[in-house]
């Protein structure tokens, strides 16, 4: 099942363990880390910057080339789609932090509206002057770099919100995923508040999605849109289970309508502990990466050939929780891991 590939290339960062890593939209070397000290519970965070180098005998190295110390833990990091040299933050005490890799020691901007630990954040391909963050509060906002405050805030779950991710393929959709075990579409274009028995409007106002996707019985911690497929998203969470979704019906829904479907494509069992991260692959339809609790990151095919398996790959020198994977957006196969023993893997798969 594991070909043959040299063998991957790593970093440790004593102290510090890894929540989330991200390659470079601009730069096929460069590699973002968000790290948090004390296994994120309580103290201090981390920002390390992180360069893809030629090592001995062919293989590659990594290189740590510099690093930005926070007061909180550092929960996620998403590139900018804009200026090269540029990245924004999500921390543990709630705010956000928009930094810049040529500029030593502090951020360039720093904005604080959530009212918890913000856990995502992610900024769009499309419309590139935009980022979303998703906090533990159970809110979900829109941002721009020039702006001293957010553009939109939805009220997307009464519960906290993992992830908040953007369409690939369409401007104004976004997909979070939260406790409650939802994944849930938001169309930006036409915001309106959800009504009906089970909702208050007045205590605990909720932004309506366009589909609600019941999509797990316990908490839904990381989800991805497919980069060739409109509207088929995979989904991972607690019950170990990794989903591929079919949305399209969200197409047909009307403005403020509030849908609830889904269905479920392909399941994907064989982790062992919980998924905490999921990704679509940039350059195949049909292959995904997971990084989970077991301790094992995973490749996997949606649609294997005739007799084969849908597990391709199964990667594990980490010996800590891992939390993220990234795949490289330039080279073909080649992804980065983190975990939560402070190691950083880059590997081909």
């Amino acid at each position: 099942m594991n070909p043959a590939h040299p063998p991957p290339a790593g970093l440790q960062t004593p102290g510090f363990a890894h929540y989330s890593v991200a390659w470079s939209p601009f730069h096929n070397s460069r590699i973002a880390l968000a790290s948090a000290a004390n296994f994120g519970l309580v103290g201090n965070g981390r920002l390390h910057m992180v360069s893809l180098i030629p090592g001995v005998g062919g293989s590659s190295a990594v290189k740590l080339d510099k690093q930005y110390e926070t007061q909180d833990g550092v929960y996620d990091v998403a590139w900018s789609e804009i200026h090269e040299n540029q990245l924004v933050t999500g921390s543990g005490d709630g705010t956000i932090k928009l930094w810049d890799v040529m500029l030593n020691d502090f951020p360039i901007r720093s904005w604080h509206e959530h009212s918890r630990e913000v856990f995502s954040v992610d900024w769009s391909n499309i419309k590139k002057d935009t980022f979303v963050s998703s906090s533990w509060d159970g809110n979900v906002k829109l941002w721009t770099p020039e702006m001293p405050r957010s553009v939109t805030t939805l009220h997307a779950h009464l519960s906290c919100v993992y992830q908040a991710i953007f369409s690939p393929h369409q401007p104004d959709i976004l997909a979070t995923c939260s406790t409650d075990g939802t994944m849930k579409l938001f169309d930006l274009r036409s915001p309106a508040y959800a009504t009906g028995p089970a909702t208050n409007s007045f205590t605990h106002p909720l932004s309506a999605a366009v589909l609600t996707v019941p999509a797990s019985g316990t908490e839904l911690l990381t989800l991805d849109w497919n980069k060739y497929r409109p509207f088929v998203l995979a989904t991972a969470g607690v019950d170990k289970m990794v989903k591929v979704w079919d949305c399209r019906m969200v197409q047909s829904g009307q403005a403020g309508g509030q849908a609830v479907g889904g269905l479920c494509e392909v399941q994907l069992p064989g982790h062992e502990y919980a998924v905490r991260k999921v990704q679509w692959s940039p350059h195949r339809p049909d292959i995904l990466a997971t990084a989970s609790y077991d301790m094992t990151c995973r490749i996997w095919s949606s649609n294997p050939t005739a007799g084969g398996s849908n597990l391709l790959h199964v990667h594990d020198p980490h010996t800590e929780f891992v939390a993220g994977c990234s795949w490289s957006l330039y080279d073909e196969g080649l992804l980065a891991s983190c975990g939560w023993d402070g190691k950083l893997f880059v590997f081909r798969a």
